[in-house]
């Protein structure tokens, strides 16, 4: 009875075990059900960025506020809710490219993908069509049927200091590290004057041309809301390092881009960065692998959604 036990037992064990790889991301796992997944999402995005090169940065934005609220499960993508919420409104775009996509993957392999796979294959592959690094995507993901709008409050802001930066994705599990290399994504894209305007008048790390640069298009109190600035005023469409010169001459867009070079803990690593872009380009792909395993919804969970803005 007791070996019959300790084997049971051991069985149990290797079984659960089973199960819980079952449930985990793999790079092979539509390598049967969906051979051509991989080659149509960077087909799509290489044509939907080389039309407009500002696609990119939307992709990547996209996928980064839907990992941050409840994890990667394409619950942004869904109408109302996170879309709505003030961290997002008027303000995250590229749902019409990701739509596209799905089209297309789901003429390939019904009801085979979810949409959050097809938002983390298309942020890698936006970032490498621009110049940046390349990684494995591990698949898998399920998409979500809710979202939650009060979630987006994990977003970091872009009013907040350093230490308020460092707290926010260490909740998310990510080192101070993973933080500053995240934040080189602000190497592409823009942001609207509401989300500079207190630093280009108020700041006084700031340089002061650029300031007066920012301040022909952003007024100091009403009107102009949403006129945009690019987040690298050197290369605003190219996916590189200048993101942490224009830290080192007190060019950061946002406040929160210019508290990782403000005497804080992180200004050893951005000097790394501005001499070492290879450096860079490994810690961002390696907390870009990080990123899509925030709670991934995986076995039976979710569902794989037929169209990425409704639930089935």
């Amino acid at each position: 009875m007791a070996f019959f036990t300790r084997n049971f037992l051991a069985l149990s064990l290797l079984s659960l075990l089973a199960c819980a790889a079952t449930g985990q991301l793999s790079a092979s796992f539509y390598d049967d059900t969906c051979p051509s997944l991989q080659s149509i999402v960077r087909s799509a995005m290489s044509q939907a960025v080389s039309s407009k090169r500002r696609t990119g940065a939307s992709i990547l934005r996209l996928f980064f506020h839907d990992c941050f609220v409840n994890g990667c499960d394409a619950s942004i993508l869904l109408v109302g809710g996170e879309r709505n919420a003030p961290p997002n409104r008027d303000s995250v775009r590229g749902f019409d490219v990701v739509a596209a996509i799905k089209s297309q993957v789901e003429a390939a392999c019904r009801a085979t993908v979810s949409c959050a796979d097809i938002l983390a294959l298309a942020a890698r592959d936006a970032v490498a069509l621009l110049g940046g690094p390349s990684w494995q995507v591990l698949l898998g993901r399920r998409d979500a049927r809710t979202a939650n709008e009060t979630a987006t409050r994990d977003l970091p802001s872009p009013f907040v200091d350093l230490s308020s930066l460092i707290s926010s994705f260490d909740h998310k599990g990510f080192s101070a590290q993973d933080m500053t290399a995240l934040s080189g994504a602000h190497t592409i894209g823009i942001a609207r004057c509401t989300s500079f305007r207190d630093r280009i008048y108020h700041d006084a790390n700031i340089d002061p041309d650029f300031a007066a640069l920012l301040r022909q298009s952003c007024p100091p109190k009403k009107g102009g809301d949403d006129n945009p600035a690019p987040l690298d005023l050197q290369t605003p469409d190219l996916f590189d390092n200048k993101y942490y010169e224009n830290l080192l001459s007190g060019r950061g867009l946002l406040h929160s881009d210019q508290e990782l070079f403000n005497g804080g803990s992180q200004e050893e690593l951005v000097s790394c960065y501005i001499l070492n872009e290879t450096l860079f380009f490994e810690h961002f792909a390696a907390a870009m692998v990080k990123m899509g395993n925030i709670s991934p919804l995986t076995g039976s969970s979710g569902e794989v959604r037929l169209n990425c803005s409704e639930v089935n």
